[in-house]
């Protein structure tokens, strides 16, 4: 697992859109999504809200790996790939349970562990 370096912690903290998730079927098809509810549990984790996980959630099972997608208000994109698993209970589900809104099921929480990280083209870690 890599440590996100400082400036991605930043840029996370001033980011200006909604992240975008990607994983990849067996079959090698991407998938792509919106992510509203994502969180930063430390520097090495994230966690997304499943709230109606279709196509990710089949996709996360099979054993893909991810990348997590999002700007800031300076447009700068920055892209952060890695293993992701689901859990649906322990402490990242309940972290997860915190910040996901009553109205939205929170079936399971997605875990993005990092691995890479990109600024644009260029590798930070």
């Amino acid at each position: 697992m890599k440590i996100l370096p400082d400036v991605v912690i930043q840029a996370w903290e001033e980011r200006d859109s909604v992240p975008v998730l990607t994983t990849v079927a067996p079959d090698g098809t991407p998938n792509s999504i919106y992510v509203r509810i994502v969180g930063l549990h430390d520097s090495g984790t994230i966690i997304i809200a499943n709230n109606k996980f279709d196509k990710t959630k089949g996709n996360i099972l099979a054993g893909c790996r991810a990348a997590l997608l999002f700007l800031t208000k300076g447009k700068k994109a920055y892209q952060i790939k890695g293993s992701i698993e689901l859990q649906e209970s322990g402490p990242l589900f309940d972290e997860m349970k915190k910040i996901n809104p009553p109205e939205y099921p929170g079936h399971s929480v997605a875990v993005l562990r990092v691995e890479e990280v990109y600024c644009g083209a260029e590798k930070l870690a």
